[in-house]
């Protein structure tokens, strides 16, 4: 088995190389510093077991080192060692180191998966190499020059043969043009010295013959002759010639002229193979390059580029003007003239271009989005053209096409989301309070969701949502815009209308609501709305004022008894909201002071311990079947808060948390939740269980800077260990504060405590933020995975997000679990862990971590069903 030397100091980036080549091809020697690196490569020297290939990650910073190693893979003795170098990016410098030697290959991490593939092609050509290399003759190889010697008379072939092979080159000997082409066909040979005069043609057609014939085309060649003719020497120069020689020459003349004619040889030799090397790296590399010079013309092209574009050989490109065969037309196929295409104008001017983004055409016509960079390229300090690196971005544009879309719109009913709502709306207050005009806002709320949600399953409530959504979209004007922004709740963007016709066509809305019924499993099902109106006009100070007050709109309306519209009225209404809000602000700090709220703990399963081929029909038979079973070395929940109500009802987080985030209550329910969970989870180590707990954490509880003493102070207190305890933050609290979130990850892992990072995939961008978050595990956000056995596209960006997080070292967690189906999806996907309603829904304490609780008394938001 071949041995390999990976070199890399990032722990991260280690894991991902490993990953890569553990695959039972290699075996593999890992090297975390650039000391050890050394010492292995001594070691390997020393016992003779060398390694087959280094990869070797560049070193961020000046290290004396790396310094070190680098200049010990230049040594004569270790050119020969295959080497692939991994960087962030490649500048002069490394392009410099790798040029030095053979069989050396760079790559950008951005371009890993293509690792495998390019350390197996530079391996493969050593091996090549060495198979295909004869054994040579002579000890000092790079003197060593084969010569052809043709002449018709025998006396004088063997004179200059023994001449020639008594000074050191191999030396072989024709008779005739005819015999003299049959062995340069068959065996190369650096020189061909040729009589002029000889029976079947003169020197001069051997010539011809040897120039117009691919395989000896880079043969030196000279005429000897016995006899000082013009003309001979004329005719033999325009042939092909390179020196004349005269047969009544002293011995030390002629060998002085083969000398001369020996060191052009070496000297092309020298650039021949340094081309062949410099054509070796350019296939290795991951990207596309070629090169052209200052009008466009394309010069070299490595074999990437040409797959990606589409061509077989050199020949229908080299040659060509990039701009007609590849980058002639904008994203939308409209031609672009030379003179304002900006990619010609760089190679015109010289310019430097870094990562941008273009479009370039396909060979079958089909277009390729690519992220290039332009290097002018100079010699002497004269610019003789341009070299072009690119990859193929497209299916990079297709997810993050993907990805936005999913961040800007629900899932289950396709309609826009609350977040792309308020930036709209954001964007139309602007457009009201500059153009005078008039909009307005509706917020709707459905009344009886929840009872059927309870009554005919989640599954009925999923089927009324959309069947609601697709009744507002064809009621709606193509002006208007429309959003789910809750659960049960829907919000309409009323553009440019009259004040008179506010009204009406809220009422409208309710009414077409009102006349609706759904049907399901054989029943009918009354669907009723309660309509909050809010008017959009230059009054209305910010976007969040706007959306409060359709808010206290509409629970107006439903405290009027539903079914109901309401206008928001300034001054009255503002009283009413003011009651609820301090209504709700005294009951969390009843409930803070007197220990009223609830923990409940949801389970969390590894998927590798689930048998997807005998799963229950039934939400919650499957924690029981795993706890019967008690197959598990570790037993994982979320910690999840609740708020008994009035009448015995739990109230969900998501009625009570923003009143709590408003009133600045948050660290006081997340230190509440800390130490009440870690009490808990001490009297559960107690009784042997080897329990760990997820505990989630707010953004303003992260910013606290003495959050991390007071999670030690309550590991200490309670005797816990570190291991059990993680902490979650949703992407969007850690982006918001990038700083805090990636201190506080540092923290609390040097206690020995983990870290998630919740709600996953919730922007387009979120790829970009993981590398900068060391999260242990990410939580895929759930609305990517409710809908993954109907939606190919959840299935594919489930599966990006878990094979990237896989890659960088990270275990996955899916949310919202809610059938079998979902489950064997998720586990084909290679997703680590799951939860959600079908596995179990949460429990309500520690007695009862093996009893689901029963669904009547758990009220839930059916956004935040966890």
């Amino acid at each position: 088995m071949l041995r390999i030397l990976i070199t890399e100091i990032s722990d991260t980036r280690r894991h991902v190389l490993h990953k890569f080549l553990a695959d039972g091809q290699y075996e593999i020697t890992i090297a975390n510093s650039f000391e050890s690196a050394i010492q292995f490569l001594q070691a390997s020297k020393e016992s003779g077991e060398k390694y087959a290939a280094i990869v070797l990650g560049w070193p961020d910073f000046t290290d004396p080192l790396a310094d070190e190693l680098l200049d010990l893979l230049l040594q004569p003795d270790r050119l020969i060692l295959p080497a692939l170098v991994l960087t962030d990016n490649i500048d002069a410098s490394k392009r410099d180191w790798v040029t030095k030697r053979s069989n050396t290959g760079i790559l950008t991490w951005d371009n890993y998966p293509e690792l495998l593939d390019s350390l197996n092609k530079l391996i493969t050509t050593k091996q090549n190499h060495k198979t295909l290399t004869p054994p040579l003759a002579s000890s000092s190889a790079s003197n060593e020059i084969r010569i052809l010697f043709v002449d018709d008379s025998p006396t004088v072939r063997a004179t200059y043969r023994r001449l020639l092979i008594n000074n050191g080159y191999i030396t072989d000997t024709a008779s005739s043009v005819k015999e003299a082409m049959d062995k340069a066909s068959n065996q190369h040979y650096d020189i061909v010295i040729t009589d002029y005069f000889m029976p079947d043609g003169n020197g001069d057609e051997l010539c011809r013959l040897l120039r117009n014939n691919p395989n000896t085309v880079n043969s030196a060649i000279a005429i000897i002759t016995g006899t000082y003719l013009d003309q001979v020497i004329k005719d033999s120069l325009y042939a092909g010639a390179t020196e004349c020689m005269f047969k009544n020459e002293a011995d030390e003349l002629f060998l002085a002229r083969v000398a001369a004619m020996s060191r052009t040889v070496h000297i092309q030799n020298s650039i021949e193979k340094e081309r062949q090397r410099l054509e070796g790296i350019l296939s290795s590399v991951g990207e596309g390059v070629y090169g052209v010079d200052a009008t466009g013309i394309i010069t070299f092209i490595n074999p990437m580029a040409k797959n990606i574009l589409g061509y077989l050989d050199d020949t229908t490109i080299i040659g060509q003007s990039a701009y007609s065969l590849f980058h002639y037309a904008d994203k939308n196929g409209k031609k672009i003239t030379k003179n304002s295409c900006k990619i010609q104008d760089a190679y015109r001017s010289g310019s430097i271009v870094e990562k941008s983004e273009v479009v370039f055409w396909h060979r079958s016509g089909h277009p390729i989005v690519v992220e290039y960079t332009i290097v002018p390229l100079k010699i002497s300090g004269k610019l003789e053209g341009s070299v072009i690196a690119f990859e193929d971005i497209s299916q990079r544009k297709v997810l993050e096409k993907e990805l936005l879309w999913q961040a800007n719109h629900d899932t289950l009913t396709r309609l826009h989301n609350r977040f792309y709502f308020e930036k709209e709306l954001n964007k139309e207050l602007k457009y009201v309070k500059r153009n005078k005009t008039l909009s307005a806002l509706l917020y709707l709320d459905l009344d009886r969701f929840k009872y059927i949600n309870d009554t005919a399953g989640h599954t009925a409530g999923d089927r009324l949502l959309i069947e609601i959504s697709q009744l507002l979209q064809s009621r709606s004007r193509e002006s208007d815009l429309l959003a789910r922004i809750g659960g049960d709740e829907f919000a309409i963007i009323l553009r440019n209308i009259e004040n008179d016709n506010i009204l009406p066509v809220a009422e409208d809305i309710r009414t077409i609501m009102q006349d609706y019924d759904f049907q399901y499993a054989g029943k009918n099902y009354k669907v009723n709305c309660s309509i909050g109106v809010s008017n959009l006009d230059k009054d209305v100070s910010s976007t969040d004022e706007t959306l409060a007050n359709a808010d206290l709109a509409c629970n107006i309306a439903k405290r009027k008894g539903r079914n109901q519209t309401h206008i928001y009225h300034p001054g009255g209404d503002d009283k009413v909201a003011m009651d609820l809000e301090l209504g709700w602000s005294a009951k969390l700090r009843n409930a803070l002071a007197n220990n009223e709220f609830l923990i409940y703990y949801q389970p969390i399963v590894p998927l590798i311990e689930v048998d997807t081929q005998s799963l229950p029909e039934h939400d919650g038979d499957l924690w029981k079947q795993i706890q019967n079973n008690n197959t598990m070395v570790k037993s994982r929940y979320e910690v999840l808060i609740r708020l008994p109500g009035p009448d015995g009802e739990i109230i969900s987080p998501n009625a009570f948390l923003p009143t709590a985030e408003r009133f600045n209550m948050m660290r006081e329910i997340d230190y509440w939740v800390l130490s009440h969970a870690m009490e808990e989870l001490a009297k559960c180590n107690l009784k042997h269980k080897n329990i760990s707990f997820s505990i989630n954490l707010s953004g303003h509880t992260m910013d606290d800077d003495s959050l991390p003493s007071m999670i030690k102070e309550f590991i200490t207190l309670y005797n816990i260990d570190p291991n059990s305890l993680i902490f979650e933050i949703t992407e969007t609290a850690a982006i918001a504060n990038m700083d805090a979130a990636r201190k506080f990850i540092c923290e609390i892992s040097s206690l020995g405590c983990h870290f998630a990072l919740d709600d996953f995939g919730s922007g387009f961008s979120s790829f970009s933020h993981l590398k900068h978050l060391d999260a242990d595990y990410i939580k895929i956000d759930g609305q990517f995975v409710q809908n993954i056995e109907k939606n190919a596209e959840d299935r594919s960006i489930v599966t990006s997000i878990n094979d990237i997080a896989h890659s960088l070292g990270k275990q996955t967690i899916a949310e919202y679990v809610e059938s079998p189906n979902i489950l064997k999806l998720l586990k084909r996907c290679g997703v680590d862990y799951a939860q959600g309603f079908y596995i179990s829904p949460p429990l309500p304490g520690l007695h009862e971590l093996t009893q689901p609780a029963s669904d009547k008394v758990v009220h839930y938001d059916f956004q935040k069903r966890k």
